[in-house]
């Protein structure tokens, strides 16, 4: 299926999934990047992209996209492709209200025969049990699961039938950005597509295929390519998680576990996994909304549950060992200083998304510390209350992939 020029195409959500996807779509079809940060869309219009995911040279080769707070302006648009965040709350349940409020936008504006693509992270089912009755109930329109796709994008389908002219279709195409890669790019990623009909399966595909050059992998429907993603970061999760459990045993032992995984690594079907801190917006949340809806239809899961209170009880055993190390070198720990460097979930990139347990661990009772914070990558920063970085500090320095060293003063 050929994509129309007529194609009018709204990014609704410019975060690190949205804005390079916006960048990349708006070098052939006019864009519409929508945020509802006034000041994230201000810095774009000068040129910035506080994620540094997006170079100002790279911006500017966007020759047809143009960025919006205002959702009236989306109205001209006939695409919709929504990548918004999917967090977990307090208890680890997937919060969808930024899915949600999504949604409800674009519901509120797009045409008869509007084509809805999803790509943030959800559980098998979501964008059809929860975001579709949302679209329904806001456009006044009916879902197309069977009527063939005859027009393009944003025109009614089958003219002169009322019951094909009031519909809309939904595809799904799940996000695959890595924060801070500047080797494996958004047209470089093999990209995941689905549709609501054969059809729309096609169309999605074709728009995708157009900018990315690494190929698409067409799913056979909208559940099968939700699953697909989910279980992508489920399985790092737990492959991670065991080198987390294999570290515990080999401290123990007192045997270097990466001496242990360089030896095993040396079989050519070995997976190079090491362990270390579980933090962003994927690895970590992503395997509750595969357990959210396997609890809910009756099936308790028990090793993507494990792997997750392994990864996530990581940081406590950090800071008692810390502690610990400490106290053999008769240094106080109520009311110590400790630095840590390295706040960011990963090396190169600003965001701290999950990483707070770390410190917080540090600082818990009943051994109160109190952490400074600092990463190269973010500005200096002081946890409120706590000692200023770059004070008089005993500290501990981790060491990412290309750093050397592994200190306790």
């Amino acid at each position: 299926m050929n994509i129309s020029t007529d194609t009018r195409i709204a990014i609704v959500g410019l975060g690190y999934v949205g804005l390079p996807l916006a960048v990349e779509f708006g070098k052939k079809y006019p864009v519409t990047g929508f945020d509802i940060k006034q000041g994230r869309i201000d810095e774009l219009k000068a040129g910035r992209d506080s994620t540094r995911e997006v170079e100002p040279a790279e911006l500017a080769a966007a020759s047809q996209l143009s960025f919006t707070a205002d959702p009236e302006q989306l109205r001209s648009c006939n695409v919709f492709i929504v990548t918004v965040p999917t967090p977990v709350d307090n208890a680890q349940r997937p919060d969808l209200t930024p899915l949600i409020k999504a949604s409800e936008t674009v519901g509120k504006v797009m045409p008869k025969g509007a084509i809805v693509i999803y790509e943030s992270t959800v559980y098998p089912g979501a964008t059809e049990e929860v975001c579709v009755p949302i679209l329904e109930k806001h456009s006044g329109l009916s879902y197309s699961t069977s009527l063939p796709f005859k027009g393009r994008a944003g025109e009614g389908m089958g003219q002169g039938q009322e019951t094909e002219q009031n519909i809309f279709h939904c595809g799904y195409s799940p996000e695959r950005i890595n924060p801070g890669d500047k080797q494996h790019r958004l047209p470089t990623i093999k990209k995941v597509t689905s549709g609501s009909t054969p059809e729309i399966a096609d169309f999605v595909d074709t728009l995708y295929r157009s900018i990315i050059t690494a190929g698409t992998h067409k799913a056979s429907s909208i559940r099968v390519a939700e699953a697909a993603k989910v279980i992508e970061n489920t399985q790092r999760d737990l492959n991670i998680a065991l080198m987390n459990e294999l570290s515990l045993i080999f401290h123990r032992l007192g045997i270097d576990t990466l001496e242990v995984l360089e030896a095993a690594g040396s079989k050519w079907n070995f997976l190079p996994f090491r362990p270390g801190l579980v933090g962003g917006h994927c690895i970590g949340v992503d395997p509750y909304y595969l357990t959210h809806k396997a609890q809910e239809i009756g099936y308790h899961p028990e090793v993507i549950l494990a792997g997750r209170r392994i990864n996530d009880s990581m940081a406590g055993y950090v800071a008692d060992e810390v502690v610990k190390l400490m106290t053999r070198r008769k240094m106080q720990v109520v009311d110590s200083r400790i630095l840590i460097l390295g706040l960011t979930f990963k090396e190169g990139w600003r965001n701290t998304a999950s990483r707070w347990p770390t410190w917080a661990a540090v600082s818990r009772p009943p051994k109160p510390a109190r952490p400074s914070r600092r990463s190269i990558a973010i500005p200096p920063m002081a946890i409120p209350g706590r000692a200023a970085a770059g004070s008089r500090s005993g500290w501990l320095r981790w060491r990412g992939p290309g750093e050397s060293g592994r200190s306790l003063r």
